[in-house]
Parts: structure tokens; C-alpha cells; sequence
């Protein structure tokens, strides 16, 4: 089987240096008429000086070919595809005498026929033409065009007699050019007066309130986008001060150029024109003023059945709301009428309509509702129904996923879950939920078994409002989408580690102030971690292990020492897990074994880290977090977002401390039901930043800084809440957990600490249809700070320590299958802080020595 594999690994191996020599040996001027021009590059000069404003080159309708590092991939694999296949086929068949007749006696006629338009002769040509991309020869109609929108984009910025131009400058190298293009722009116009003539006296009221705030303003330079976003300003503010029917189209501009000044005059007189309503009932045209309306009445339709009998619908009065429901109304008047934002008497508000579709949305209840509007014959008092589908009460979720990790060769995960809605009848969401998996462990050792499995339930609960003893509505209104969260769950982990049992709840709440700003806060998270199976921590790790039995090595085969050790079938010593070497660790650490110093500071870490990974954890936590997303929409590609995160854990319960006494051990921690609890604080910043440098090219960039410090009844963080540093979302040419703390290297399989620092930048760019690429380079380090770690080169001590940021270097390929990404990065070594001088760079700088990653959507 291996050689089956080996055989098939070296044939792939050689295929693809095939196809990369067969597209470095392309011709890129293959497909290029002997008339004809490559176009390289495109350059735009406005007034003698060069333009680099994406908006202005989105303009130019021809672009040169695109490239991956400035090779041409896609138009080379285009060049690979053969013009006319069938006949490339023929000449082949008949370049020998005899050869169709031996290939007609091999295969038959037929199957000669089918050889000729299959994907190897035919098929692999139309796929490398769709794959790739045709030569950008000049095209001076399309180069005209380009001409023509340049004029007219700087006609909108006021340059009404700019004129545009090209030039084709041929390159050195044959059949190549770039395209200049020219524009002189002239002297702009400027807006001179400002006038207006709206017909409505209520909207002219209105104007005058806000007129201030135009975006057109005498004295400044013509430019058509202010005119659009004023018409946009004033929809908006005419829609939300009462005029619920307000159309756009109603509004247009006269700019007028008084020609008696003479030819050099560059002033405007510009007048608004807001006209009447204008609609069409019965096929007739009719012109009204625009009316501030108000709100008449409120209907409600409580599980609204488009095919229900309305005549058979009861109805409940509400706070100057009417509920019509049948039967039996299932849901409370005020989980109903606190989701809807106007209210009786009120004037109309576009704003107050948004806020309602959101908030009901938000309920998790409803499908998407219908809102109407009613006008009057006078069209100053509207009726306002609102009708609520209701979603099905329970509904059943089911998820299998295929896993990989560097403590897992594979694994299998599942995960189902069931949803109540509407539970309490203020249209709460219950969640029970149950997951489970198992999988095939990458390294034996790591414990008594070869399989893995986890075994974990939560049950939660979801309020659409602030869950609170007081009230919170000034505070966070309905509009910001409140909603409180209970969660009470429990996981089991076995084979694996230390074999874990958690249990944790959570009271938290979350609201948005704005489409872009989010808020949480975890009023309480409290977790408790249980270690079933301490004694296999010599087991987990291994590294700790070897370095503790190198210390034993002085005492064995001395038949005094021998309690401590066990002896493999070759006759070689190890130190007994776990009670020879917990026996050892506690000898030394009493003076009953004598070893130099700096191995008894290296056995005294052992014990600490032994005892911390392997003592239980109460975290009685509090957090808030604070996000921001400046993305507008899924095809955004120019944004930033940042999260901020504090948390403070055993700070209550110290303070109780004060009042009611605990029971302590040992070390003077004070213990809750046995266990002692966590104190520290923690706080994290993360940014992440992407540019748009190119059609579907991006330069993406994250930056993270975190740091937990223990205090009080803590000395260290618990496992649960420290930082790792490396895997497939972080600096990816080391694995999970592999690199750190500062310029130690390897020291345990698990390496964690309480600082971290990670920087990440990446350039993604398509290659072939939803192929992608990208290049990386991701910087950063854990280190110990203000906890019990005594090993310098784990501690960050101050700036010098910045000197051991790791840093990685890779490429990466990913296939965008729409609603997720399915990622490949291979990472490399560039500095390792964990070796000595020269060593430090490029050692290992290969691919056996480099760390492949798997992962689903992008990193950042």
C-alpha cells in the first residue's frame, strides 16, 4: 500500500513540473497578431501629474492581463489551449502510415471518434480557455470608451471643458505597449447662488430647519455627488419628519450659467425643485402637495395566515395597540408591541419602520414581517398593520464535520441541537443542544489509548431583552436589538490529555447601537474544570518527561534509587509514571536527593507547572467586549474592525472573602467548594485591517495583544485562559501550542503563557476561477509575566524581549466554495527564537521541514 502511495505521490510530483515547465515555457505573445499590441500597463495623467485613485483606473474599460508576482498564469494557461483540437488530433493520427488503421484495429472506429472529442484531445482545451484568460490586445474603440468616461467623470467634478486623450507607448521588449491617457482638466466651475422652489409649504418648513446641513453650498466647486447625496439627504429627512410617501424622483436641479458675463465665467446658479406627489390611480395622473401624516392606529396580526378567514380574528386592545390574533393568543401583548417603535399619534418615521422590521427579526420568532401604511382620504392620519408569520415552535439542527489537528491524525465530530421558540410566550428561543466525537490520536503516547472522544450538552436560553432586576430601556433601548443569554453546559473530555470534565454557565448580554458597533458583557461566566486522570501528566507531556528523567540519569542503576524507576525490555531505566517520578520530584524538592542547582530549579518549574496543569480551576469571571466592522456589505474589500476585551475573574469572591471566611490549603488559597479560585485580570486588543490593491486582490493585515495577570489567590492563569502561540490562525509555520514562551524551544508539548503579541499579514489573489492564492508572513511569541515562571528565557522582561518575535513565512491556496473557504497554507521557519545565533534564520528552510495547515475560511 505505501509503495501504491509513493508510486502516486512521485507521478503527481512529476505532472505538475510538467504543466510549470510547459507554462514557464510559454510564449506570452503566442496568441498576439503580428498587428497587434500586448497592452502592460495603464497610466492616467490629470494635468502632467500621474493618478493613482482606484476609482478614477476604474474607469479605463481595457486592463492589461492579470499576473500572480508579475507573471502572466492565467494567460499563458490560455496560450497552452490549442485553437483547432480536431485538427491538431488529425494531423497526429495521420502524420504515420498505418497509424489510424492500428488505432482503428486497437479500439474501433467508434471509439477513435469519441478519443477525438473527448476532454484529452478537445475537453482540456476548452478548460484551459475558460481557466485563463486572453491576451489584452490594444483596442482603440475600447480605449475610446475609456477616453469618453475620463470626460465625462471630471464633467461631474465640475470640469466641464476638460478634455481627455491617449497615447500608445511601445516597450522595448516586441508586440508590448502601455496606454497613457491624458486629461487636461481647465478652470472649474463654482456654485454662485442657490435658490429653491419647493411646492409644499410643509416640506418648504421642513428644508428651512436643515438647510444648514446641504451638502451643496454657495461658493464651492460644482460636483454631481454632493447633488446626489443632498437628494439622498433630503429623502431621508422629509421620510423621517412625517412624509411617509416622499419619492426621490421629486426632487431635481436647474443649473443655469449666465452667458452675459462672457465666455470666461465659471459661476452657476443652481435651484432646487422639490415638486408635489405624483401618482397614478386608475391610470390617471394626479399632482398633490406632500402632508406631514401621523400614526391613526396600530393593528397587529398575530400569526397572520395570508389564507385565514380575517372575520374569525379576535382582537386585544394593548396600550394604544390592537392585537388581532385567533383562537388563542400565544404570545404577551408586550413582547409584541415593544418590538414595534411607533406608536399612536406619532408622526411618521422611516426610521421607526427599520427599527421595527429589525427588532422583530431579532425576536427569532417571526419570519420577516409585512408593514403597511393606510393614508386617509387627506392623507394626514395613517393605519399601520403589521403582519407577524409566525416560524415553526421546534425545529431540529443536525452537524457532522471531519477534523484534523496536530494532537489528531482524524477525527469525526457531531453535533445536534433542538430550538423551542416562543417558550415563556415573550418569545424567548430555547436551545438544547448535544455534541459528541472521537478520533484517532497522531502520537500513541499521549495515552493509554489510541482514540480520543468528547461528550458535551449545553441547554440556553434567549431573551430579546435586557434580563435585568432594574429597569435598562434608557439605557440600551429596543432599537439597539438587546438580547440576554443563560447557558448551562458541561463537556467531557476522555483519552486525550489529561481527561477533562467542565461544567460552565453564563449570563451575558449583547445589544448593537449601531449597524457597525456591538457590545457584550458576560455579567457572570463561571467554569469549572475538573482533571480526571492527573496521574497522566508525565504521559501528555512528554518533553516535561525527558527533561526530569535526564535529571534522574545520575542516579541509575544504583539499587538505593531503584523505587523510582522501571525497566524496559531492553534493559533500559525510565523513571516510573507517575508515582516513581512524582516520588523523585518530592525527594529532591526535600533535600532527600542532592543535584546541582540549577537542575533543582529546573525540578522545582517541573512541580509547578505539574501542579498547575493538573490542579482543578473555579473561574468566577466578568467581561465585556467591545467590536467594530466599518465592512458595509459581503463585497466590501476595504475595511477595518477592531475588538476590545476585559475580563476580571475572582475579584467577588475575594471581596466576600472580607465577610464570609473560606477554608484554605496549603499554600493560603482560599478554596470554594474545595477548589481554589481564579483571580486575574485580562485584557485584548484585536485589528484587523484589508486593502483593496487590485481587481480581487487584497492585502489583508491583523495585529493582537493580550495579557492576563494573576493576582490574590492566583499565581499563574489557569490552562483554560492562557495563550498558545502558533496553528492555523496564527503563525502558521508552527504548530498549535509548538512555539514559545519567548526563546525557549519545545520545552513542553503544550506551551502556554500569559502575553502575547501576533502579528499577521497576508496578499490574497485569484489565480485560476475560484482558485485563490496568497503569500504570508505572521510575526509573534507568548511569554511569562508577573506570574511564577523563573525560566529568563520565557519571561518578557522589557523591550530586548521584542528581539525573540517569531516569524513565519508561507503561501497558501484557497478554494471558494460561496458559503464557505477551504484553505491550504504551508508555513516555514524564517526566524526561530528558540535556537542560537545564525541558526535562528532560515534553519529548516525547506519543505520536509515546513508545517502544513488545514482550515476553513480565511485567518482574518
Amino acid at each position: 500500500m505505501r509503495g501504491s502511495l509513493g508510486l502516486l505521490y512521485n507521478r503527481a510530483k512529476i505532472g505538475l513540473l510538467l504543466l510549470l515547465f510547459g507554462i514557464s515555457g510559454c510564449n506570452t505573445l503566442k496568441k498576439v497578431g503580428e498587428d497587434e499590441l500586448l497592452l502592460t500597463k495603464n497610466s492616467i495623467f490629470v494635468d502632467d501629474e500621474k493618478v493613482t485613485d482606484s476609482e478614477i483606473k476604474g474607469l479605463i474599460g481595457q486592463k492589461p492581463n492579470s499576473s500572480v508576482l508579475g507573471y502572466p498564469l492565467r494567460l499563458n494557461l490560455y496560450n497552452l489551449a490549442k485553437e483547432n483540437p480536431d485538427s491538431s488530433f488529425n494531423d497526429w493520427l495521420h502524420r504515420k502510415e498505418k497509424r489510424e488503421q492500428r488505432l482503428n484495429n486497437l479500439l474501433s472506429e467508434k471509439q477513435v471518434n469519441r478519443l477525438r472529442e473527448s476532454f484529452l484531445v478537445k475537453g482540456s482545451s476548452e478548460f484551459l480557455k475558460r481557466i485563463g484568460e486572453p491576451p489584452a490586445v490594444i483596442d482603440t474603440a475600447k480605449t475610446n470608451k475609456s477616453v469618453e468616461r475620463l470626460e465625462a467623470y471630471y464633467n461631474t467634478k465640475g470640469y466641464f471643458n476638460s478634455a481627455a486623450s491617449y497615447e500608445i507607448v511601445e516597450g522595448k521588449r516586441e508586440k508590448r505597449a502601455e496606454l497613457h491617457y491624458k486629461v487636461n482638466l481647465s478652470k472649474p466651475y463654482i456654485v454662485d447662488s442657490l435658490q429653491k422652489n419647493i411646492a409644499s409649504p410643509e416640506l418648504d418648513s421642513i428644508y428651512k430647519l436643515s438647510a444648514k446641513r446641504s451638502y451643496v453650498k454657495q461658493g464651492e466647486q460644482f460636483d454631481l455627488d454632493k447633488f446626489t447625496l443632498e437628494r439622498e439627504r433630503l429623502t431621508t429627512l422629509f421620510r423621517n419628519s412625517g412624509v411617509y410617501n416622499f419619492q426621490e424622483s421629486s426632487i431635481n436641479y436647474d443649473i443655469l450659467r449666465d452667458t452675459t458675463l462672457g465666455a470666461d465665467d465659471q459661476l452657476l446658479d443652481v435651484q432646487l425643485n422639490i415638486k408635489k406627489f405624483r401618482s397614478s390611480a386608475n391610470g390617471v395622473d394626479t399632482t398633490t402637495n406632500y402632508k406631514v401624516a401621523r400614526i391613526k392606529k396600530i393593528n397587529i396580526y398575530a400569526d397572520y395566515d395570508i389564507f385565514g378567514e380575517a372575520d374569525s380574528l379576535q382582537v386585544l386592545e394593548y396600550d394604544n395597540y390592537n392585537i388581532y390574533y385567533s383562537k388563542k393568543l400565544r404570545y404577551k401583548p408586550k413582547a409584541l408591541t415593544d418590538a414595534v417603535f411607533f406608536t399612536k399619534d406619532s408622526i411618521y418615521r422611516d426610521l421607526d419602520r427599520l427599527r421595527t422590521y429589525r427588532q422583530i427579526t431579532n425576536l427569532n420568532t417571526f419570519k420577516y414581517p409585512n408593514i403597511d401604511f393606510i393614508p386617509d382620504s387627506t392623507q394626514t392620519e395613517l393605519v399601520s398593520n403589521i403582519y407577524l408569520a409566525a416560524k415553526p415552535k421546534y425545529s431540529l439542527n443536525m452537524n457532522f464535520d471531519i477534523t484534523h489537528s496536530n494532537i489528531q491524525q482524524v477525527g469525526t465530530a457531531f453535533s445536534t441541537s433542538v430550538i423551542t421558540r416562543n417558550v415563556f410566550g415573550g418569545a424567548e428561543t430555547l436551545n438544547i443542544s448535544a455534541r459528541g466525537s472521537i478520533g484517532l490520536l497522531s502520537d500513541a503516547s499521549l495515552s493509554n489509548e489510541t482514540f480520543t472522544s468528547e461528550i458535551g450538552g449545553d441547554v440556553n436560553i434567549t431573551f430579546p431583552r435586557i434580563w435585568f432586576p432594574f429597569k435598562t430601556e434608557r439605557i440600551i433601548p429596543y432599537y439597539m436589538l438587546p438580547q440576554t443569554r443563560l447557558l448551562a453546559g458541561t463537556n467531557f473530555q476522555r483519552n486525550i490529555g489529561l481527561d477533562k470534565q467542565s461544567l460552565n454557565s453564563v449570563l451575558s448580554y449583547n445589544w448593537s447601537p449601531t449597524t457597525r458597533h456591538k457590545n457584550n458583557l458576560e455579567l457572570l461566566n463561571v467554569e469549572f474544570v475538573r482533571n480526571v486522570n492527573p496521574d497522566n501528566f508525565y504521559n501528555v507531556y512528554r518533553n516535561t518527561f525527558s527533561n526530569l528523567d535526564d535529571i534522574a540519569d545520575q542516579f541509575k542503576g544504583d539499587a538505593q534509587y531503584e523505587q523510582y524507576f522501571r525497566t524496559n525490555d531492553d534493559g533500559d531505566q525510565f523513571l516510573e509514571i507517575p508515582d516513581g517520578a512524582n516520588l523523585f520530584v518530592r525527594d529532591v524538592l526535600d533535600g532527600n536527593l542532592s543535584v546541582a542547582s540549577d537542575e533543582l530549579d529546573e525540578v522545582n518549574s517541573i512541580e509547578e507547572r505539574r501542579k498547575r496543569l493538573t490542579e482543578n480551576n473555579l473561574i468566577f469571571a466578568t467581561n465585556f467586549s467591545h467590536t467594530k466592522n466599518s465592512k458595509s456589505d459581503i463585497n466590501d474589500l476595504d475595511f477595518y474592525q477592531y475588538r476590545i476585551k476585559v475580563e476580571s475573574a475572582g475579584g467577588m469572591l475575594a471581596l466576600i472573602a472580607n465577610v464570609v471566611p473560606y477554608n484554605k490549603n496549603d499554600s493560603r488559597q482560599n478554596l470554594v467548594f474545595g477548589v481554589p479560585f481564579s483571580q486575574y485580570v485580562k485584557t485584548e486588543f484585536d485589528y484587523i485591517r484589508h486593502w483593496r490593491v487590485g481587481e480581487s486582490q487584497v492585502i489583508a493585515f491583523r495585529s493582537f495583544a493580550g495579557m492576563a495577570i494573576p493576582y490574590g489567590n492566583s499565581n499563574s492563569i489557569p490552562f483554560v485562559r492562557s495563550y498558545f502561540a502558533g496553528g492555523s490562525n496564527d503563525n502558521r509555520a508552527w504548530n498549535a501550542y509548538e512555539l514559545g514562551p519567548g526563546k525557549t524551544m519545545n520545552v513542553n508539548d503544550f506551551n502556554e503563557a500569559n502575553l502575547k503579541l501576533a502579528f499577521n499579514l497576508e496578499y490574497r489573489f485569484p489565480l485560476v476561477g475560484d482558485l485563490k492564492g496568497a503569500l504570508f508572513a505572521d510575526a509573534g511569541n507568548i511569554w511569562n509575566v508577573f506570574d511564577n515562571e523563573n525560566n529568563p528565557d520565557a519571561i518578557f522582561s522589557g523591550i530586548d524581549s521584542l528581539a525573540d518575535i517569531a516569524l513565519g513565512n508561507g503561501f497558501g491556496l484557497r478554494y471558494d466554495f460561496t458559503y464557505f473557504v477551504f484553505r491550504l497554507d504551508l508555513g516555514f521557519k524564517t526566524f526561530n527564537p528558540g535556537k542560537v545565533g545564525s541558526d535562528r534564520w532560515f534553519d529548516g528552510y525547506n519543505f520536509k521541514n515546513s508545517t502544513f495547515n488545514i482550515g476553513i475560511n480565511y485567518p482574518f
